[in-house]
């Protein structure tokens, strides 16, 4: 049975920061991933489909991290 951590109120923003920052890297790497095989199989390997793919991954991870850390005002 798993028990379960007391969590003091300092310590929540923490965990939520590293939270969005795996998130974030998370999602940007698979924003990555999309726009290099959508480059190598449809555009001739251009650069901007890579660039685009991992600017939507971490805008979203940041939309998500901004309404996770807004509990905190």
């Amino acid at each position: 049975m798993p028990v379960e951590e007391k969590v003091f109120f300092e310590d929540q923003p923490g965990r939520k920061f590293d939270r969005c920052l795996a998130n974030g890297i998370v999602k940007g790497g698979g924003g990555f991933v999309v726009g290099a095989v959508i480059s190598l199989l449809f555009l001739r390997r251009r650069v901007w489909p890579i660039l685009l793919g991992t600017g939507f991954g971490i805008g979203v991870a940041y939309k998500t991290c901004e309404k996770d850390l807004e509990s905190f005002k």
